[in-house]
């Protein structure tokens, strides 16, 4: 029953924020409720028992993504944006396409479960550490294209520190 609650707690938080992320009129506002909803995310994995999951969420999207949106935002002239044309005009299409999208999910997750039989979970005895097996798997059989993968971002993270000390 707790699982539940704590799910469903996660779960409206997460929807919550990213509507929040499309309504704001303020990108720092809107940031900050991304931030909110990769949060969320990474508590329904942690109370999935997806540990590995849980802190690549947090590190990697709302640590390490974010700092990327925020240094985007930092860099962006907010005064142009603000006087460029903007859509607010086309909102009963959005709308329109809201609609259909929400039927379609709709349709589709009713037919889903009519013909997809998902059985019975595994006990969670019977399942292995996550954790330590993607990190065996990882550093053994997967260390050349994880050095490789490594070296890369380092390498455009150097590329954008100095674009953006040009033209600062």
């Amino acid at each position: 029953m707790l699982d539940q609650i704590v799910f469903y707690f996660f779960a409206a938080l997460a929807v919550l924020s990213a509507i929040l992320v499309v309504t704001r009129r303020n990108v720092v506002q809107s940031a900050i409720f991304l931030i909110t909803a990769l949060l969320a995310t990474a508590g329904i994995f942690l109370q999935l028992h997806a540990e590995f999951l849980f802190i690549v969420q947090v590190i990697l999207y709302a640590g390490g993504i974010m700092v990327l949106f925020v240094f985007v935002i930092m860099l962006i002239n907010m005064d142009i944006s603000l006087h460029q044309a903007q859509f607010n005009r086309q909102w009963s299409l959005g709308l329109l396409l809201a609609l259909v999208l929400g039927a379609e999910l709709t349709l589709a997750i009713a037919i889903g479960r009519s013909h997809i039989s998902m059985g019975e979970p595994a006990p969670a005895s019977a399942l292995e550490p996550s954790t330590q097996l993607v990190g065996r798997v990882l550093f053994s059989e997967y260390m050349l294209p994880f050095e490789i993968a490594s070296i890369l971002l380092l390498v455009a993270m150097i590329g954008a520190v100095m674009m953006a000390k040009k033209k600062i």
